[in-house]
Protein backbone atom coordinates (compact mmCIF):
# COMPACT_ATOMS: atom_id res chain seq x y z
CA UNK A 1 0.00 0.00 0.00
CA UNK A 2 1.49 3.70 -1.23
CA UNK A 3 1.65 5.97 1.85
CA UNK A 4 -0.09 9.14 1.42
CA UNK A 5 1.46 11.80 0.49
CA UNK A 6 2.56 14.18 4.08
CA UNK A 7 0.43 17.18 4.45
CA UNK A 8 1.96 20.72 3.48
CA UNK A 9 2.05 21.87 6.88
CA UNK A 10 1.22 20.75 10.07
CA UNK A 11 -0.86 24.02 10.80
CA UNK A 12 -3.49 22.96 8.30
CA UNK A 13 -3.96 19.72 10.07
CA UNK A 14 -6.73 20.81 12.32
CA UNK A 15 -7.42 23.70 14.81
CA UNK A 16 -6.76 21.07 17.60
CA UNK A 17 -4.26 18.28 17.90
CA UNK A 18 -4.53 15.63 20.14
CA UNK A 19 -0.99 15.56 22.50
CA UNK A 20 -0.73 11.49 23.13
CA UNK A 21 0.71 9.78 25.58
CA UNK A 22 0.04 5.37 24.65
CA UNK A 23 1.25 3.25 27.26
CA UNK A 24 0.16 0.09 25.40
CA UNK A 25 0.65 -0.20 21.66
CA UNK A 26 -2.54 -2.21 21.82
CA UNK A 27 -4.63 1.19 22.32
CA UNK A 28 -3.12 3.05 19.16
CA UNK A 29 -5.45 1.93 16.82
CA UNK A 30 -9.00 2.02 18.96
CA UNK A 31 -7.66 5.66 20.45
CA UNK A 32 -6.89 7.05 16.70
CA UNK A 33 -10.18 5.80 15.50
CA UNK A 34 -12.32 7.67 18.46
CA UNK A 35 -10.00 10.81 17.94
CA UNK A 36 -10.70 10.59 14.14
CA UNK A 37 -14.46 9.78 14.67
CA UNK A 38 -14.52 12.71 17.04
CA UNK A 39 -13.48 15.32 14.14
CA UNK A 40 -10.09 14.95 15.14
CA UNK A 41 -7.63 13.76 12.17
CA UNK A 42 -4.11 14.73 13.56
CA UNK A 43 -3.00 12.87 15.99
CA UNK A 44 0.70 13.94 17.96
CA UNK A 45 2.36 10.49 19.19
CA UNK A 46 4.48 11.80 21.74
CA UNK A 47 8.04 9.23 22.55
CA UNK A 48 7.42 9.21 26.14
CA UNK A 49 6.93 5.81 25.97
CA UNK A 50 8.58 2.64 24.95
CA UNK A 51 5.22 1.70 23.25
CA UNK A 52 5.32 5.12 21.05
CA UNK A 53 7.19 4.18 17.82
CA UNK A 54 5.30 0.98 17.38
CA UNK A 55 1.90 3.02 18.34
CA UNK A 56 2.90 5.35 15.59
CA UNK A 57 3.31 2.28 12.99
CA UNK A 58 0.16 0.73 13.98
CA UNK A 59 -1.93 4.07 13.59
CA UNK A 60 0.17 4.60 10.28
CA UNK A 61 -0.87 1.23 8.97
CA UNK A 62 -4.41 0.59 10.18
CA UNK A 63 -6.02 4.14 10.46
CA UNK A 64 -5.55 5.76 7.29
CA UNK A 65 -7.84 8.31 8.16
CA UNK A 66 -5.79 9.75 10.82
CA UNK A 67 -2.38 11.91 10.07
CA UNK A 68 -0.45 10.46 12.61
CA UNK A 69 2.90 12.61 13.73
CA UNK A 70 5.50 12.18 16.22
CA UNK A 71 5.67 14.35 18.94
CA UNK A 72 8.57 15.24 21.93
CA UNK A 73 11.60 14.58 19.05
CA UNK A 74 14.59 15.40 20.29
CA UNK A 75 17.44 13.80 17.87
CA UNK A 76 18.33 13.34 14.54
CA UNK A 77 17.87 9.19 15.16
CA UNK A 78 14.47 9.76 16.47
CA UNK A 79 13.43 11.80 13.38
CA UNK A 80 14.81 8.34 11.06
CA UNK A 81 12.67 6.38 13.34
CA UNK A 82 9.07 7.74 13.37
CA UNK A 83 9.78 8.39 9.60
CA UNK A 84 10.37 4.97 9.30
CA UNK A 85 7.06 4.22 11.36
CA UNK A 86 5.32 6.04 9.44
CA UNK A 87 5.43 9.88 10.66
CA UNK A 88 3.77 12.43 9.23
CA UNK A 89 4.95 15.13 10.93
CA UNK A 90 7.16 15.77 13.43
CA UNK A 91 6.85 18.05 16.98
CA UNK A 92 9.70 19.38 18.77
CA UNK A 93 9.64 20.80 22.67
CA UNK A 94 13.11 23.05 21.58
CA UNK A 95 15.58 23.01 18.34
CA UNK A 96 19.18 22.60 17.92
CA UNK A 97 20.58 23.53 14.41
CA UNK A 98 20.89 19.72 14.49
CA UNK A 99 17.77 18.72 14.93
CA UNK A 100 16.37 21.02 12.66
CA UNK A 101 18.52 19.86 9.21
CA UNK A 102 17.67 16.26 10.59
CA UNK A 103 13.53 17.95 10.46
CA UNK A 104 14.53 19.54 7.32
CA UNK A 105 15.98 16.58 5.72
CA UNK A 106 12.87 14.06 6.82
CA UNK A 107 10.25 14.77 4.18
CA UNK A 108 7.61 15.63 6.52
CA UNK A 109 6.30 18.88 8.39
CA UNK A 110 7.64 20.01 11.10
CA UNK A 111 7.39 22.29 14.01
CA UNK A 112 10.46 23.05 15.97
CA UNK A 113 9.19 24.45 19.95
CA UNK A 114 9.98 27.67 21.24
CA UNK A 115 9.48 29.76 24.05
CA UNK A 116 11.69 33.27 23.57
CA UNK A 117 11.76 35.38 20.95
CA UNK A 118 15.55 35.10 20.47
CA UNK A 119 14.67 31.40 19.38
CA UNK A 120 11.67 32.67 17.23
CA UNK A 121 14.19 35.31 15.75
CA UNK A 122 16.51 32.44 14.91
CA UNK A 123 13.86 30.41 13.53
CA UNK A 124 12.62 33.47 11.47
CA UNK A 125 16.68 33.85 10.05
CA UNK A 126 16.77 30.09 8.59
CA UNK A 127 13.52 30.16 7.00
CA UNK A 128 11.48 28.51 9.30
CA UNK A 129 7.92 30.14 10.08
CA UNK A 130 6.11 27.68 11.55
CA UNK A 131 6.58 26.66 15.25
CA UNK A 132 5.34 24.99 18.17
CA UNK A 133 4.83 27.74 21.19
CA UNK A 134 5.70 24.98 24.67
CA UNK A 135 5.44 25.26 27.55
CA UNK A 136 2.14 27.90 26.33
CA UNK A 137 0.64 28.63 30.09
CA UNK A 138 3.85 28.87 31.82
CA UNK A 139 5.80 30.63 29.57
CA UNK A 140 3.25 33.62 28.62
CA UNK A 141 0.15 32.26 27.31
CA UNK A 142 -2.18 34.29 24.63
CA UNK A 143 -0.70 37.52 26.34
CA UNK A 144 2.77 36.41 24.83
CA UNK A 145 2.37 35.20 21.65
CA UNK A 146 -0.24 38.83 21.01
CA UNK A 147 2.80 41.17 22.24
CA UNK A 148 4.86 38.53 19.25
CA UNK A 149 1.98 39.41 16.61
CA UNK A 150 3.34 42.68 16.12
CA UNK A 151 7.25 42.58 15.63
CA UNK A 152 6.93 39.18 14.39
CA UNK A 153 3.51 38.46 11.98
CA UNK A 154 5.18 35.94 9.48
CA UNK A 155 5.35 33.59 12.68
CA UNK A 156 2.77 31.30 13.29
CA UNK A 157 2.27 29.10 16.17
CA UNK A 158 0.88 26.00 17.84
CA UNK A 159 0.99 26.31 21.17
CA UNK A 160 0.98 23.43 23.43
CA UNK A 161 1.26 22.76 27.61
CA UNK A 162 -1.47 23.58 29.99
CA UNK A 163 -4.46 24.11 27.63
CA UNK A 164 -7.67 23.25 28.12
CA UNK A 165 -11.29 23.57 26.60
CA UNK A 166 -11.51 27.31 28.74
CA UNK A 167 -8.38 28.34 27.25
CA UNK A 168 -8.25 27.31 23.89
CA UNK A 169 -10.74 29.79 21.82
CA UNK A 170 -8.26 32.85 23.45
CA UNK A 171 -5.71 30.89 21.55
CA UNK A 172 -6.96 29.98 18.84
CA UNK A 173 -8.71 33.46 18.11
CA UNK A 174 -4.79 34.63 17.98
CA UNK A 175 -3.77 35.64 14.54
CA UNK A 176 -0.76 34.32 14.67
CA UNK A 177 -2.20 30.90 16.23
CA UNK A 178 -3.35 28.30 13.44
CA UNK A 179 -3.92 25.20 15.67
CA UNK A 180 -3.24 24.36 19.88
CA UNK A 181 -2.08 21.29 21.02
CA UNK A 182 -3.33 19.49 24.08
CA UNK A 183 -4.46 16.33 26.09
CA UNK A 184 -7.95 17.52 27.74
CA UNK A 185 -9.88 15.14 25.41
CA UNK A 186 -8.11 11.49 26.65
CA UNK A 187 -8.39 11.65 30.34
CA UNK A 188 -6.46 8.90 32.41
CA UNK A 189 -9.50 7.33 33.49
CA UNK A 190 -11.00 7.07 30.20
CA UNK A 191 -7.38 5.64 28.62
CA UNK A 192 -7.35 3.59 30.99
CA UNK A 193 -10.79 2.04 30.95
CA UNK A 194 -10.50 1.69 27.23
CA UNK A 195 -13.72 3.78 27.25
CA UNK A 196 -13.45 4.91 23.49
CA UNK A 197 -16.78 6.53 23.32
CA UNK A 198 -16.00 8.80 26.16
CA UNK A 199 -12.80 9.45 24.07
CA UNK A 200 -14.53 9.78 21.29
CA UNK A 201 -17.64 12.42 22.52
CA UNK A 202 -14.71 14.82 24.51
CA UNK A 203 -12.79 14.73 20.62
CA UNK A 204 -16.09 15.84 19.42
CA UNK A 205 -16.48 19.16 21.90
CA UNK A 206 -12.98 19.66 21.77
CA UNK A 207 -13.61 19.98 17.61
CA UNK A 208 -16.54 22.00 18.10
CA UNK A 209 -14.13 24.61 20.67
CA UNK A 210 -12.49 25.18 17.31
CA UNK A 211 -15.12 26.57 15.41
CA UNK A 212 -13.93 30.17 16.57
CA UNK A 213 -10.86 30.10 15.84
CA UNK A 214 -8.29 29.82 12.45
CA UNK A 215 -6.29 27.34 10.84
CA UNK A 216 -5.44 28.64 8.17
Amino acid sequence: MVSPAPPASVLDLAPVVPVVVIEDAGDAVPLARALVAGGLPAIEVTLRTPAALEAIRQIAGQVPEAVVGAGTVISAAQVADTVAAGARFLVSPGWTDVLLEAMRGSGVPFLPGVSTTSEVVALLERGVREMKFFPAEAAGGTAYLKSLAGPLPQARFCPTGGIGPGSAPEYLALPNVACVGGSWMLPRDAVAARDWGRVEALAREAAALSAGGTCR
